[in-house]
C-alpha cells in the first residue's frame, strides 16, 4: 500500500474489515497505522467511520498518594 495514496470504494471497505479485526484482537491503532504505512489519523478515521468502539487511553495507574 502505497503512503498517502487515496483509498476508495472496495479496497476501503476492505481494509476497514481487516484493520477492525485486528484492532477488536487487541492490536493498537499505532501499530496499525506502521504496519500499513498510513498515518494514526487515517487508522482512527477507518475505525470510527467502521462504528469500532475505541478503547481508552492504556498505561498501568498510578497508585493514590497519601493512602
Amino acid at each position: 500500500m502505497n503512503k498517502g495514496k487515496r483509498i476508495t470504494g472496495t479496497a476501503r471497505d476492505k481494509l476497514a474489515t481487516e484493520l477492525k479485526k485486528e484492532y477488536e484482537g487487541g492490536a493498537s491503532i499505532r501499530a496499525l497505522a506502521e504496519s500499513r504505512g498510513r498515518s494514526y489519523g487515517f487508522v482512527h478515521r477507518i475505525l470510527t467511520e467502521g462504528g469500532v468502539t475505541l478503547r481508552g487511553r492504556g498505561g498501568t495507574s498510578r497508585p493514590q498518594s497519601g493512602m
